[in-house]
């Protein structure tokens, strides 16, 4: 995703059109020219757009260019919502007790805006009667259908079935 810039003498054009460090704009300028101007000035003369037609080049200092663009970089990556997936595990033999427990936990999470995978593990010979499992997905989903939406539906991958629900629009 980071994007290489050629700086001072990587750059192989005869004439650049030059801005300045204050942004002004110089014009189309040979290539020693421009090289000469970023020495007086102690800066450095970075390529920033190679495919105008001639390259633009800057006057700048490099480091504290890639200082911060990498800022900007970490504040954009702040400032994205983390969306979160929590998993509760239930088994087709699961007691009601236990299963209360489990949608108390999902509720929370679900009311806290994060997404919840439901996953019924089969094991043995339970794996014939999926229809079970899909019952209790069915009825977790509508015991739930206040503060969630059914994302995935329930479905089998191996030996287990899965459903997710995400937080609902308020």
């Amino acid at each position: 995703m980071r994007q290489k810039y050629r700086i001072n003498h990587a750059i192989r054009v005869p004439e650049v059109r030059l801005i300045d460090a204050d942004g002004s704009h110089v014009g189309v300028v040979s290539l020693s020219k421009a090289l000469t101007i970023a020495h007086e000035r102690e800066l450095d003369l970075v390529e920033v757009s190679p495919a105008a037609n001639p390259p633009v080049a800057r006057v700048m200092d490099y480091g504290k260019f890639l200082y911060q663009q990498a800022k900007r970089e970490r504040e954009s990556r702040k400032a994205q919502k983390q969306v979160e997936v929590k998993e509760i595990r239930l088994r087709p033999k699961t007691t009601e007790h236990h299963k209360s427990f489990k949608m108390r936990d999902a509720r929370g999470w679900l009311e806290d805006g994060m997404k919840v995978k439901v996953r019924i593990r089969f094991r043995g010979r339970e794996i014939t009667y999926p229809e079970i499992a899909r019952q209790q997905l069915a009825d977790i989903a509508k015991e739930l259908s206040d503060v969630a939406v059914v994302e995935q539906r329930p479905n089998m991958e191996g030996r287990t079935m899965l459903m997710i629900l995400a937080p609902a629009k308020k």
